[in-house]
C-alpha cells in the first residue's frame, strides 16, 4: 500500500499555506505538483550538466545526450513498450497529436474522409482534426456518452464507415473521470482496417499501461500531469505508422544531410524531433516516471480508488450538488455544479479562500459541455499525494459556498 504521508513529504509545495489555510491541491487534472527529486534533477541539469545534445563531442554534451536519450527507454518501460524507437520525445500531448495530424493524417486524407471522435475529447484531440476539416474537407463523426458519462465502445466501432480513416479517443476523461475501454475499440477498428489514436494524458497518471498489449497505433502522454516538468512529453507510434509518417517540422537532428538540392532525413524517431529539444524538461520527466514506477502504478491506482470511493460517499451526501460522470470504475476526478445560481467561478473562488484549489470552467471540453447542457463546472481531481482529510476539507469548503450562495 502507498504510504501517503511519506509521499506527501516528497512534494515541498504541499507544506505551504494559501490564504492562511493549509494548501489542499485538487487541480491535478490540469497539472500535478513536482517531487523534490524532479526539482533536484532540473537544478542539477542546469547548474552542473547543461549542454546541447547530439551535436558536441565534449564531456558535457555527451553527458547531456546520454541522460536525455536515456529517458526514451524510461518512457518505453513506463508505457509497456519493448521497442523504444517507437517513442517520439516532444513537449506533450498537444504537440504529439498535431504531429500525427500533419505528418500522418494530412497526407492521406481527402474531402469526405472521416475521423471518429467521442464527444468527451479534450480540445487537444479535437482542434487538430478541425484543421483537416477546414483545410481538406474531412468530416468529424461524433459518438455521444450516456447519462452516466460512459462511452460504449461498440458505438464507436459502429460509427466506423468505409470513409473512416482514423479513430481518435481519450483513454480517460479529464472532466468525467470515465475510463474508456480502448482495447475493445482498437480491436474493432483494426478489424475494419482503421488505425486508432489514444489520448493518454489522464490515463497514464492513474493506471498501469501496456501499449504492446493494447495495440494502439498512436498513444500520447504529457509530462506535467505525470509529476514532471511542463514542456515535456512523448507520443508512442507503432512501427507500421512510423513508416507512413512524414516529418512536419524541419531542422536540427531530424536530418542526416542537407544540400542545395536535396535533404536526407534521419531515421525514426529522431526524424520527428526537430530543433533543440526540451533537454532539461525531458530529463526531469524521466526522473518523474522513475519516481512513479518506484511507488508502483498499482499502488497509486489502489490509493486513488480508495479516495474516489470516499469522495463519492461524501459528495453524495450533499443533496444540493450534482456530480457529472457517475460510472462506478471512474478515476478520482469529480466535476460538479451547485444547484441554484452559483457559477463555477464563484464557487472556486470561495473554495480558494479555504485553501482548496480546484478547476473551474469548461476544462477544454466544449463539445462535452454542450452535450451535458451546462456552461461550466468545478473540478476536483486527485493524485497520489491526496488524502481523505483533503476530501473532508473540500466538503467543508463546499458547505461554506452553499451557505453563501444557497
Amino acid at each position: 500500500m502507498l504510504d501517503v504521508q511519506k509521499v506527501r513529504a516528497d512534494f515541498p509545495i504541499l507544506s505551504r499555506e494559501v490564504n492562511g489555510k493549509p494548501l489542499v491541491y485538487l487541480d491535478n487534472g490540469a497539472s500535478a505538483q513536482k517531487p523534490q527529486v524532479v526539482i533536484d534533477a532540473i537544478t542539477c541539469a542546469y547548474a552542473e550538466e547543461y549542454a546541447n545534445v547530439h551535436r558536441g563531442l565534449h564531456y558535457l554534451s555527451n553527458l547531456a545526450t546520454e541522460k536525455y536519450e536515456g529517458v526514451r527507454g524510461i518512457i518505453a518501460k513506463f508505457l509497456g513498450v519493448a521497442d523504444e524507437d517507437q517513442i517520439i520525445l516532444n513537449s506533450g500531448t498537444t504537440e504529439g497529436i498535431n504531429m500525427v495530424a500533419y505528418g500522418w493524417a494530412m497526407p492521406r486524407m481527402e474531402m469526405g474522409d472521416e475521423i471518429v471522435l467521442s464527444v468527451m475529447e479534450h480540445h487537444a484531440n479535437i482542434v487538430p482534426w478541425h484543421f483537416l476539416r477546414e483545410r481538406q474537407g474531412v468530416a468529424l463523426k461524433w459518438v455521444d456518452v450516456d447519462s452516466r458519462g460512459a462511452l460504449d465502445p461498440q458505438k464507436v466501432i459502429d460509427a466506423i464507415g468505409p470513409k473512416t480513416k482514423l479513430v481518435a479517443v481519450t483513454h480517460l476523461s479529464n472532466v468525467l473521470g470515465t475510463k474508456v475501454d480502448v482495447k475493445t475499440i482498437i480491436d474493432g477498428a483494426h478489424a475494419k482496417g482503421v488505425p486508432v489514436l489514444v489520448d493518454g494524458s489522464q490515463a497514464a497518471v492513474h493506471m498501469p499501461l501496456n501499449l504492446d498489449e493494447m495495440g494502439a497505433d498512436f498513444y500520447a502522454i504529457t509530462g506535467h500531469k505525470l509529476y514532471g516538468p511542463s514542456g515535456s512529453g512523448a507520443i508512442y507510434v507503432h512501427k507500421d505508422r512510423l513508416a507512413e509518417m512524414q516529418p512536419f517540422m524541419g531542422g536540427g537532428d531530424m536530418i542526416r544531410e542537407v544540400s542545395k538540392d536535396a535533404v536526407i532525413y534521419n531515421d525514426a524517431p529522431m526524424k520527428f524531433e526537430a530543433g533543440t529539444p526540451g533537454i532539461v524538461q525531458t530529463i526531469g520527466l524521466g526522473v518523474a516516471l522513475d519516481y512513479m514506477m518506484g511507488l508502483g502504478m498499482e499502488n497509486i491506482a489502489a490509493h486513488e480508488d480508495r479516495l474516489r470511493d470516499y469522495a463519492v460517499d461524501r459528495l453524495g451526501g450533499l443533496n444540493w450538488l450534482t456530480v457529472q460522470g457517475t460510472t462506478p470504475d471512474k478515476a478520482a476526478i469529480f466535476s460538479f455544479t451547485l444547484d441554484g445560481a452559483a457559477h463555477a467561478h464563484d464557487v472556486s473562488t470561495i473554495l480558494d479562500k479555504k485553501g482548496v484549489a480546484v478547476r473551474a470552467g469548461q476544462h477544454c471540453c466544449g463539445p462535452l459541455m454542450e452535450h451535458m447542457q451546462i456552461t461550466a463546472t468545478c473540478r476536483a481531481s486527485f493524485a497520489a499525494y491526496n488524502t481523505e482529510a483533503e476530501v473532508d476539507a473540500l466538503i467543508d469548503a463546499l458547505e461554506l459556498a452553499h451557505d453563501l450562495f444557497g
